[in-house]
């Protein structure tokens, strides 16, 4: 039977197995996040990212071959690439769901895999954006918790409110278990400030970290009791891939599906210094500031501010006399706001989506699995970009129905294929792409290759490209 191991803490769990929640749309850090780039694949607090920060932390108990790392498929690639760079074995441990379908679903993707390394395993679920300042600590919940997983209980982590938050569902606690672990009495959504206040000085109520741990029998009859449609679904998985009939799932979260229904719950009390960083309040928060409070980061000019959040990744910022303000400058995006409003940057979002704004998808930066893109600029029926292929690595066979390109290698010796013919271009060197031609782009040497393409013609969208081989799989029948 596998075992995960934590020699810090001597905690030895058999079958523990570890699901991370990687997917998100990307709204509520906008225009830092975008769907392509959700916060959890950012560096907020230092080098590694969210997710690398996560997984990282659970490679201190969990063996890699017990990690599972749920996202979706227009993630996958930059997910992979982050985990390879913790550890090349992580690659063959992310899930990539199809669409977007809540926690439930999720979790169950990721028990999928769990139960082909032990059949009767314990499942510990982790959002992949919370940050954890104690990390011993937080082992040692954690070892409360399988042990409480293990004996038929349903577990989560409940965090001491510091502050009436609007922003976070609660759990009360019930009776005491010992070992700072309570059954709990009700799950409650998020408050209104009256509420939150009463909560607060109440003190039976801890804050929802949406983690969890649980027996898998166990929650695989509460999700026949509670969910069938889901539990029908999970059946069948032996017929046909789970992938193949996702798309017809309900969006439904583990909290509302499972959680708030189940018997035998129990919370084992957070206290290893837990943030979530869900808005631009947290980072403000958890960020260092300055003699007035600031919390600023990038090419900022701040004169006369105080207890603000100023953040550039493009330019100069400079702010005049601001007091309790946002301002998050990116190159295509700005957004400013009083830091008591911050929930309604999904306001926002929602706008930009009806509006069918690019800016909620990506930034000028697109990170792909060969490489990367930047649109340097665009117009009617024109758009500039600079693209940089990694060494060793092959775009698609693909073809434009609708734009021609012109590719001018600015660094690095670029393999072109254009219908049947392949040469290489040096620097300064050009090629033509005209419309419906058969082309693929590589780098067969040992640097990046940087060139500037333009296209040209009247829909010069993503979608206008059709794959006929890709070494990714993203070549569509």
């Amino acid at each position: 039977m596998p075992t995960s191991k934590n020699k810090a803490s001597n905690c030895a769990i058999p079958g523990l197995q570890a699901v991370i929640l990687a997917g998100g749309s990307g709204t509520r850090l906008w225009p830092y996040s975008r769907t392509l780039l959700p916060k959890q694949l950012l560096a907020l607090n230092g080098a590694q990212t969210l997710l690398q920060q996560t997984v990282q932390r659970a490679l201190r108990i969990f063996a890699p071959e017990d990690i599972w790392v749920v996202t979706n498929e227009e993630q996958k690639f930059e997910v992979t690439g982050q985990l390879k760079a913790l550890a090349p074995v992580l690659e063959a441990q992310v899930v990539a769901e199809p669409v977007g379908r809540n926690t439930l679903p999720a979790i169950l993707l990721g028990m999928d895999r769990a139960l082909t390394r032990n059949p009767e395993a314990v499942v510990a679920v982790f959002p992949s954006d919370h940050l954890i300042h104690r990390p011993e600590a937080w082992e040692g919940a954690l070892g409360r918790a399988a042990d409480l997983a293990a004996r038929g209980w349903f577990v989560t982590f409940g965090v001491a409110p510091s502050r009436p938050e609007t922003g976070y569902g609660y759990i009360r606690k019930g009776k005491e278990l010992g070992q700072d672990s309570y059954e709990v009495a009700a799950f409650t959504e998020k408050p209104d400030l009256a509420r939150a206040e009463e909560f607060l000085a109440s003190g039976e109520y801890f804050w929802n970290s949406g983690m969890f741990v649980f027996e898998v029998a166990s929650f695989l009859d509460a999700v026949a009791k509670h969910q069938p449609e889901l539990f029908s679904w999970w059946r069948k998985r032996a017929e046909a891939p789970l992938n193949d009939t996702y798309r017809t799932l309900p969006d439904i979260s583990v909290d509302y599906g499972i959680m708030e229904h189940a018997g035998h719950r129990a919370v084992v009390q957070a206290d290893f210094g837990w943030d979530d960083l869900g808005s631009w309040e947290a980072i403000h928060q958890v960020g260092h500031k300055d003699e007035t409070g600031c919390v600023m980061g990038g090419d900022v000019l701040a004169l006369d501010c105080a207890n603000s959040l100023l953040l550039s990744q493009h330019g100069k910022l400079a702010a005049v006399n601001l007091t309790n303000m946002i301002v998050i400058q990116t190159r295509d995006a700005t957004l400013v706001a009083p830091l008591s409003k911050v929930q309604r940057v999904k306001d926002v979002v929602n706008r930009l989506k009806a509006e069918g704004s690019p800016l909620v998808e990506a930034h000028v930066t697109v990170r792909r699995p060969w490489g990367s893109y930047t649109v340097l600029e665009e117009g009617t029926h024109y758009k500039i970009k600079r693209i940089v292929v990694n060494p060793g690595a092959v775009l698609s066979l693909q073809k434009h129905h609708h734009r021609s390109e012109h590719w001018v290698v600015i660094s690095g010796t670029a393999e072109v294929q254009v219908d049947d013919t392949t040469r290489l271009l040096y620097e300064n060197q050009s090629v033509d792409i005209p419309k419906t031609a058969m082309h693929r782009l590589s780098n067969p040497g040992k640097v990046p290759v940087e060139i500037i393409e333009i296209q040209s013609g009247p829909y010069l969208a993503e979608d206008d490209i059709v794959r006929f081989d890709d070494v990714y799989g993203r070549a569509k029948e």
